[in-house]
């Protein structure tokens, strides 16, 4: 209760888009591999955005 009004950092943020991302990703890749390959490629974008951050 007491994090309900917590902001999240853009470190977490950005680690939950990715999560996301990695998801859809591999949804994705059952049925259209190159939508799923796009997803990869956000999703590592995102990974170095979070590199960076650290």
């Amino acid at each position: 209760m007491f994090g309900l009004f917590k902001k999240k950092t853009e470190k977490e943020k950005l680690n939950e888009a990715y999560k996301k991302l990695l998801e859809k990703a591999h949804i994705m890749s059952h049925s259209d591999r190159t939508a799923a390959d796009k997803l990869m490629v956000e999703a590592e974008i995102i990974a170095k955005k979070i590199d960076l951050l650290e």
